[in-house]
C-alpha cells in the first residue's frame, strides 16, 4: 500500500471518530432522553438548545463546551458555557525552498480542526436557577 493514501484514511477517520453528534449523545442517554416531551425532543436531535433546557438536555445537543465561566451581575451569578466554531478548514499551501545545490518546489492541501485563530464563538449559552436562561447566537454576515 502507498504511504500516502493510507496516511489520508488514517486521518479522515480520525477525525472522523472525533466527531460526537447530537445521536451519539442521545444513544448514551436513551433513559433521560426517552422523557422529555417531543419538542424538545426534536430540538436536541437537530442541535439546537432553548430557554429553559437544563444542562442535561444542552450537552446532549451541543455536547461538552469549549469553554465554562461564572457572570457576576447585581442580579446574581450565572453560569456561561461557550461553543467555538471548530468545523474543519480548508487551505491550500505553496512552497518554495532552496538548498546548497538546487531547489525544490511542493504545494499541498490541509484539513484543520479549527485550532487557528479563526475559532469565533458559534453560541454562548447562560444557566441561572439551573436552567438555560439565555442564548447568544452567532450571526454572520
Amino acid at each position: 500500500m502507498r504511504p500516502l493514501p493510507f496516511l489520508l484514511v488514517l486521518i479522515a477517520a480520525a477525525l472522523l471518530a472525533a466527531c460526537a453528534t447530537p445521536d451519539s449523545r442521545i444513544a448514551d442517554n436513551r433513559s433521560a432522553f426517552s422523557q422529555y416531551p417531543a419538542e424538545i425532543q426534536a430540538k436536541i436531535k437537530a442541535g439546537q438548545v432553548d430557554v429553559g433546557f437544563t444542562p442535561e438536555m444542552v450537552l446532549m445537543a451541543l455536547g461538552e463546551p469549549t469553554r465554562k465561566f461564572t457572570r457576576k451581575t447585581e442580579k446574581g451569578d450565572t453560569e456561561v458555557w461557550g461553543y467555538l466554531d471548530d468545523s474543519p478548514k480548508f487551505s491550500f499551501g505553496l512552497g518554495v525552498g532552496g538548498g546548497n545545490r538546487g531547489s525544490s518546489m511542493g504545494g499541498g492541501v490541509g484539513i484543520s480542526t479549527g485550532g487557528g485563530y479563526d475559532n469565533d464563538e458559534k453560541i454562548r449559552i447562560e444557566f441561572r436557577e439551573g436552567v438555560v436562561s439565555v442564548v447568544d447566537l452567532l450571526r454572520r454576515k
